[in-house]
């Protein structure tokens, strides 16, 4: 999610060398670095006038702070920029309330049946929701299958599924609500008929529900990878049926982060959400101070860490927090450690949350080496004993043999678990004389 930009961000402390001050030289250049990046991440050529000129009058007026390098005083200026763009005050987390009803509205292929269902899986992870309380339906009869794969959604999460005996979207809509109200459902989420383009049949058809649904929440899924386009979309969505919050899908893909960095600003609209794989527990809070510093490579521990509490259980947590306390360390604790880190995300997301990670240049060539890696270790320790998973040294080269067999890799890569192995247990024992094992796994 805006690697794009970041990357490209990533040298703006560069445009200022050994200066000891802020000058119109460096600020100048550092500018062109970012009005560069930002349209070439297709963010309005408007927008990024407004955001440079914001930046560049900040910059000029700012006190020089002997403390303070000329590069950081910067960057701090265009991080809290980036934060107002954004959207300063950050939107209420989504609550769902009695009675509640939820549209969700986009254009075909814009991921919005699958985000709906992210809706949902999201919702049940709140402790005042019950997934007895929940209904999911629609109205999409334009798309083929789209109810098919609406109801497989509602299956994976064993939430209630209505399929209604109507094939018009407005009898099908009084259908629905009849069939909730009967059965005491506290909310129902709505999926909504797309197009390929924003049309007037649409927008009117799409009124007509609305006016049925009264809808509680109405939200607008909007493909990030369009860029420009987005915008438009959503500017014709507002003046027909209006919204109150946008989920931003598909930011885990090849997208310049243009339509998020302009969306607030232009729309006057919070973004909630932002979808950022194709599971569907793969979408995050949209928080605009966390995204201005990932732009930044500020990196984002607070967002990993909760991903982290999403994905591993507390005993979990509670059982590996123990062992690095003790500085003692196994090769099931190892394979914990790299089990904990895949239901986490690859190796790639969870860097992207690390802080000044560009300065490393990691390639994707790396990346997926790291993956391969790590796969490798897995298959190997299953190979082993139980015996040989608590006491590596009884590891002769026959025992090596029969491992690599099991494990499918050369006895070379077994060597290299040890090693790594080895160096991770010195870490661990450094961290532990030292006390900063405790709440590592919080």
């Amino acid at each position: 999610m805006f690697d794009f930009i970041s990357e490209r961000f990533s040298s703006l402390v560069q445009a200022f060398g050994s200066n000891k001050r802020l000058t119109e030289q460096n600020i100048q250049e550092a500018l062109t670095t970012i009005t560069d990046a930002l349209l070439e991440a297709d963010v309005p050529y408007a927008l990024v006038t407004t955001f440079v000129e914001e930046v560049k009058q900040e910059a000029i007026s700012q006190k020089v702070t002997a403390s303070v390098k000329p590069g950081d005083q910067f960057i701090k200026i265009v991080h809290d920029r980036i934060k107002q763009f954004l959207g300063a005050q950050e939107h209420t987390p989504f609550a769902i309330e009695s009675n509640a009803r939820v549209m969700v509205l986009g254009l075909q292929g814009s991921g919005k049946t699958t985000s709906l269902a992210k809706l949902v899986k999201w919702v049940m992870t709140q402790k005042n929701v019950s997934q007895q309380q929940l209904l999911i339906a629609s109205v999409d009869y334009y798309r083929p299958a789209a109810i098919d794969q609406l109801e497989q959604l509602a299956k994976q999460l064993n939430v209630a599924f209505y399929r209604a005996s109507a094939t018009q979207p407005v009898a099908a809509t009084q259908e629905i609500l009849a069939y909730a109200q009967a059965h005491d459902f506290s909310a129902l989420f709505l999926d909504t008929a797309g197009r390929l383009h924003v049309d007037n049949q649409m927008l009117d058809e799409l009124r007509s529900v609305v006016n049925l649904v009264q809808p509680t929440h109405k939200i607008l899924v909007l493909d990030a990878m369009t860029g420009q386009e987005s915008l438009t979309v959503a500017k014709a969505f507002n003046e027909a049926v209006g919204f109150d919050v946008a989920i931003l899908s598909k930011m885990d893909s090849d997208t310049r982060g243009g339509a998020a960095f302009s969306f607030k600003y232009a729309l006057k609209k919070p973004i909630a959400f932002v979808g950022v794989g194709e599971k569907l527990t793969d979408l995050e809070l949209f928080h605009p101070d966390r995204v201005a510093g990932r732009m930044l490579d500020m990196g984002d521990i607070v967002t990993l860490v909760e991903k982290a509490e999403q994905c591993i259980k507390q005993d979990e947590q509670e059982e590996m927090n123990k062992a690095l306390e003790r500085g003692e360390l196994t090769l099931q604790d190892f394979a914990k450690q790299m089990d904990m880190m895949q239901r986490i995300g690859s190796m790639g997301s969870i860097l992207k949350y690390l802080p000044g990670m560009k300065e490393f240049k990691i390639t994707p060539d790396m990346l997926r080496q790291g993956e391969l890696e790590m796969k490798k270790f897995r298959a190997i320790i299953s190979s082993m004993t139980p015996e040989e998973r608590l006491q590596p040294k009884m590891l002769t080269a026959s025992r090596k043999e029969r491992i690599a067999r099991g494990a499918g890799v050369q006895t070379a890569d077994i060597t290299n678990l040890i090693t790594r192995f080895e160096e991770t247990k010195q870490y661990v024992k450094l961290m532990s004389k030292v006390g900063l094992s405790k709440g590592f796994f919080r």
